[in-house]
């Protein structure tokens, strides 16, 4: 039910109509001063209403209101992750390194990181553990991009990550949540069968689908492939977190939430490369890199909505992508994996967007 016709001009006429007919209702009265204020508050109700009747059911609601509706089901939101890493510290022979030490990437927006142990440098370095300060997937940084020192021993001692920091992960979407809720409703998950893998799996943040292969090397054994956020295969952190959650011996014990006697490997799936070629007519003023870029955004966009739904990559729909782009007014020699056809992806694996040359 909507309420959008409860304005306050309907409700002042509707409480006027209910006045006692023997006394003054016009605009200026007694009756009609003390109605009209009411009206206005009462048609506030109304979309108040409006507001409450959308945030009861899943798919129209939102933020803390889908968190209920999920807990329903026994769901809730996945946090935030924060990444982890190596970081190495130079410097003086014997400057102690504490626990809790700052340190961030540079640029106008900084992510901050902090030691988890402390550590003594000798031989000029020292290597030790350290974490996002706060978790979501720009933790996840290149190589070397660490080098900046905060507090004391700042310009005492240099700071860097020889190896990329990876395993942040955003807090869950209410897109996300809200397809595990209806996942949860729609396919029945019971005595450990597929669909309770697969809800396994995507209870665990960073995993945003899977697929379940029973018996895949024998009875008793069950394997789940993962895709990421991004719809690309996990990082092993995630990976090894969803083999943690379901069957961390892979001997059968059920140490696991898996049941006893399930033996259960968890894998990435397999990427495979889609490389694209081709010449583009620009218009006028546009750039190769700009249209390079837009491509890119795409055909990546393509290949994230065909991730473990549609396993034939068209080349057709590549052309779309391209001729989509209003710089763009026309192409030719498009080259999708070395020719102009369909790419298949087999099954457990996924197509993610490989080098993209433009020229004109």
């Amino acid at each position: 039910m909507a309420f959008e016709d409860q304005t306050a001009a309907v409700i002042l006429e509707r409480m006027l109509d209910a006045s006692p007919p023997d006394i003054d209702k016009r605009q200026g009265s007694v009756t009609y001063d003390l109605t009209a204020p009411a009206a206005i508050e009462i048609e506030r109700a109304y979309v108040e209403l409006d507001v409450v009747l959308a945030a009861g059911f899943a798919d129209t609601t939102s933020g803390q209101w889908l968190d209920m509706r999920a807990k329903e089901y026994g769901l809730t939101r996945k946090p935030a992750v924060k990444s982890i890493g190596l970081l190495t510290f130079s410097g003086e022979d014997g400057t102690v390194i504490p626990a809790g030490t700052v340190t961030s990437t540079g640029g106008e927006n900084p992510v901050y990181f902090v030691t988890k142990a402390p550590g003594t440098i000798a031989g000029g370095s020292v290597t030790v553990a350290a974490e996002a300060q706060e978790g979501g997937a720009n933790g996840n940084v290149m190589a070397g991009e660490i080098d900046t020192l905060l507090g004391d021993l700042a310009g005492v001692v240099t700071v860097t990550n020889a190896d990329f920091f990876e395993g942040g992960v955003d807090a869950e979407s209410d897109a996300s949540l809200l397809a595990r809720y209806f996942e949860r409703a729609r396919r029945p998950a019971t005595s450990g069968n597929a669909n309770q893998y697969r809800q396994w799996a995507l209870e665990v943040p960073g995993v945003s689908d899977a697929k379940v292969y029973p018996i895949w090397s024998g009875p008793g054994t069950v394997k789940v492939v993962l895709l990421d956020d991004d719809k690309t295969a996990p990082d092993s952190t995630i990976i090894e977190a969803v083999q943690n959650y379901i069957d961390p011996t892979k001997d059968g014990t059920g140490q696991g939430v898996a049941p006893v006697g399930a033996i259960c490997t968890v894998a990435g799936a397999v990427e495979v490369p889609i490389n694209i070629s081709v010449k583009v007519t620009l218009a006028s003023g546009a750039t190769v890199d700009e249209v390079k870029a837009q491509i890119e955004a795409g055909v990546k966009a393509y290949l994230e909505s065909l991730a473990f739904v549609d396993p034939l990559v068209r080349v057709t729909r590549i052309a779309n992508a391209i001729l989509d782009i209003p710089n763009v007014i026309d192409y030719e020699n498009l080259l999708v994996n070395g020719a102009y056809a369909n790419v298949q992806i087999a099954d457990g694996e996924v197509a993610v967007l490989g080098d993209v040359v433009v020229t004109t």
